[in-house]
């Protein structure tokens, strides 16, 4: 476990029964084998042959974090706060890999652990929080559920306490309490079980529960938790049963929990493990045994949504399309951002820059876009002035969403049009009076409805480049092509005729193909024209222009079919 250890005094971990049972898988040699099983304390560097180096003058710490049951959005706010201070976060097999865009500047280490596969040796994992804490960086533990509920935490915390490192537990969400929540299985109930048992099905190896042992826990509770325990469902249940557990007791097994991928088989407890492993259900998994899984049929709720397990791209800009992610995985759907269009600074921001500084000559100013207001409020930071720069000039913007981002800027819209398109922002702007002075801060490339029919009605417009909207990287293209060859795509949602243009310009020929089997949808009359002119007919077009009701429209889309 050597680091950056000083000198004098050396690092010593005191002996405990438990160290001494640890693997030594992961060590230099068998020296230091022998070493570790021996009773007396160690010295690390001299057993790792590390070199020692002062100690640093940050003090060393490590956070014990829960990353929650694998929905992102069950992460705690105390947990999202510490991994976005994290420097390196070493990350289970089972926590989300959605969490690591809370620590985007974080050296990530993946240290997960799978049956059958190539592991980080616990006693490695013990030493790499050592060193990383002993260098003074901010070191974060990112743990699959509760870091001390059959998660190892207890381990890692004892060996760090050892060393001398301060430390900091912040528990999660455990799985079995939340996967059994989203199969719609309370765990409890007052008229159905009043005692709940938590056990793993995976035990250090020699250390598995004994039958005996599983049959005395057969009627000691009311409700039993079997974690990770689908290598030995039919030791387990045929254990159970042996106890003296009603065949009968209707049982459950839990795959995935809380993920779009969810999958709950339900069974009588005597044919549990033939109906498991015919639908071909494996780890991650929670076994539920108890009276409770009756109410599945009438509580279930996660996997009974319209878009629950499909998988739904989304082609925009990469920032966006995270918010839009969040809202698909709410509604119980996957959704893999793969943008076909990244924004800029448009090639001449001098226009841009003009206009700002001349902000109060005019009447208007006319946001069709949420995508120009961020760079369009930069610039007047830039300018190092505010929102005081409007001076007597009015706003108006193309539709809710874009007026919030407005307000983000301390400025609420004086006109919302009530059609989410240029159309309807015309209409609206026509309605407040006569003709005047308008700036219209928007896309390099974009329809010129809005100023061409403001000038036909005298509006003096000018129309600047906010932003520029560009194809996205070669790897992002060629994933599309990867992931529609793959069949793995249940629908595209276009939010925009420029993502549809470029989706359709990446896939070229074989879009009619790639596409036979997917479900094309449209936030609105604009963009479902780009499919058309594309050769396209959407299959789903949102009633109200905005990604909810775009979404809306999807469920009701799939729920009909």
């Amino acid at each position: 476990m050597g680091g950056p250890l000083g000198p004098d005094p050396l690092l010593v971990v005191a002996r405990t029964p438990e160290f001494s049972r640890q693997k030594a898988q992961g060590l230099a040699n068998k020296s230091a084998l022998k070493a570790l099983q021996d009773t007396r304390p160690l010295s690390i560097p001299a057993v790792l042959g590390v070199k020692t180096r002062p100690m640093p003058a940050v003090p060393a710490k490590v956070w014990l974090v829960g990353a929650g049951p694998g929905d992102p959005g069950l992460i705690t706010a105390r947990a999202r706060d510490v991994l976005a201070d994290a420097e390196v976060v070493l990350t289970d097999a089972l926590a989300s890999p959605l969490l690591l865009e809370f620590c985007p500047q974080a050296e990530v280490r993946n240290v997960g652990k799978r049956f059958g596969e190539d592991s980080a040796a616990q006693l490695a994992i013990n030493q790499q929080l050592i060193e990383l804490a002993l260098q003074g960086r901010r070191v974060v533990r990112l743990k699959g559920g509760d870091p001390l509920l059959f998660a190892r935490g207890g381990e890692e915390a004892l060996a760090l306490k050892n060393a001398g490192i301060k430390f900091e537990i912040v528990p999660g969400i455990s799985s079995p309490v939340a996967a059994s929540a989203y199969a719609g299985i309370p765990l409890t109930h007052r008229e159905m079980s009043k005692s709940v048992t938590f056990i793993t099905g995976s035990d250090r190896a020699g250390k598995e529960w004994s039958p005996e042992a599983w049959q005395r826990l057969a009627t000691a509770t009311d409700t039993i938790c079997v974690l990770m325990g689908m290598r030995r469902i039919e030791e387990i249940t045929h254990a159970i049963l042996a106890g003296g557990r009603d065949p009968h007791t209707p049982a459950a097994v839990i795959q995935w929990g809380t993920r779009p991928e969810q999958r709950v088989v339900t069974a009588e407890l005597v044919s549990l493990a033939e109906t498991v492993r015919a639908a071909g259900l494996k780890n991650p998994a929670v076994i539920v045994v108890g009276e409770v899984v009756r109410l599945r049929e009438e509580l279930a709720w996660f996997d009974t949504k319209p878009l629950f397990g499909k998988t739904v791209l989304l082609p925009r800009p990469e920032q966006q399309g995270r918010v839009t992610a969040e809202t698909i995985r709410e509604r119980g759907a996957e959704a893999l951002v793969l943008p076909m269009i990244e924004i800029g600074p448009p090639p001449d921001r001098a226009p841009l820059v003009r206009a700002v500084s001349e902000l109060s000559l005019y009447d208007w100013v006319v946001f069709s876009s949420a995508n120009a207001i961020e760079p369009f409020f930069a610039e007047l930071a830039e300018q190092r002035r505010d929102a005081r720069a409007f001076g007597k000039a009015r706003v108006a913007v193309v539709g809710p969403k874009t007026g919030r981002a407005l307000e983000r800027f301390g400025i609420r819209p004086d006109l919302v049009a009530k059609e989410f398109v240029a159309e309807g922002l015309v209409e609206a702007l026509l309605a407040t009076g006569g003709p005047g002075r308008v700036l219209v801060p928007r896309a390099l490339r974009a329809r010129d409805v809005l100023p061409e029919a403001l000038r036909a009605h005298g509006y003096a417009v000018d129309v600047v480049a906010a932003y520029e909207t560009r194809p996205a990287p070669a790897a992002a293209r060629a994933q599309l092509h990867a992931s529609l060859t793959e069949r793995s795509i249940d629908a595209i949602l276009f939010t925009s005729g420029s993502t549809v243009h470029e989706t359709f310009a990446t896939l070229g020929e074989a879009a009619r193909d790639l596409l036979a089997d997917v479900t094309l949808a449209s936030i609105g009359p604009i963009t479902s024209q780009a499919l058309r002119d594309a050769g396209f007919e959407p299959h789903v077009t949102a009633h109200v222009s905005t990604v909810e009701g775009l979404l809306d429209a999807l469920e009701e889309y799939f729920a009909s079919r």
